[in-house]
């Protein structure tokens, strides 16, 4: 629902986690938590909307009836061991979901969390963010689909315990979700997707 370039948007003035929540919780437009800073979520373009819910719709049909459920990016995921509060554009998870101290609002336990980039996030979203996001015990996969262009990104752990990284630039491929056990066509990924209409 929203790109993710970060924007300071409560002065300078360090916010502890308790404060973060009781603010966010009546806030009518959602905002990341990291290290008591709170940056603002701007609103996504058409582009962006339909690759997430292309690739929403197809993954819920996909794991129907699987153990593996997507959320939407109203779904609030946070990583203890950094502090991060964040909103991706999809996360799945497999098996039951844990939440910070139970409270039914902040998911910790994601397997596979998917960004959709825009030109004001990508560089976040393949650098510091995902260095944040692999602080997550639980997951094993990071997708990075680009708005502006055919071209996803893959990062997956393999056997051995390393991140590997997959490509894919062509349509007519299959994206591979090692982490799920199943593969979506990229054309399905991108239908109705029109690139000269840039973000």
């Amino acid at each position: 629902m929203e790109t993710r370039e970060p924007a300071i948007a409560f002065g300078s003035r360090k916010l502890t986690i308790p404060e973060y929540l009781d603010i966010e919780n009546s806030a009518k437009e959602k905002h990341e938590y990291f290290q008591g800073e709170i940056f603002g979520m701007s609103g996504a373009k058409l582009n962006h909307n339909r690759i997430t819910s292309n690739t929403f719709i197809a993954l819920g049909q996909a794991l129907k009836g699987k153990a593996c459920r997507p959320y939407g990016s109203d779904l609030r995921i946070h990583i203890p061991s950094n502090t991060l509060f964040t909103y991706p554009d999809i996360s799945v998870f497999c098996g039951e979901v844990e939440t910070l101290n139970d409270d039914n609002l902040n998911a910790i336990n994601p397997t596979l969390i998917i960004e959709v980039l825009s030109p004001g996030t990508k560089e976040y979203d393949r650098g510091g963010k995902f260095k944040l996001y692999r602080d997550i015990a639980s997951l094993k996969e990071y997708v990075l689909i680009d708005s502006t262009a055919v071209g996803i990104e893959v990062f997956w752990i393999n056997s051995q315990g390393n991140w590997e990284l997959r490509e894919y630039g062509d349509v007519n491929e299959y994206l591979k979700f090692s982490s799920l056990g199943l593969s979506l066509p990229v054309a399905e990924v991108y239908e109705g997707v029109d690139f000269s209409k840039h973000e």
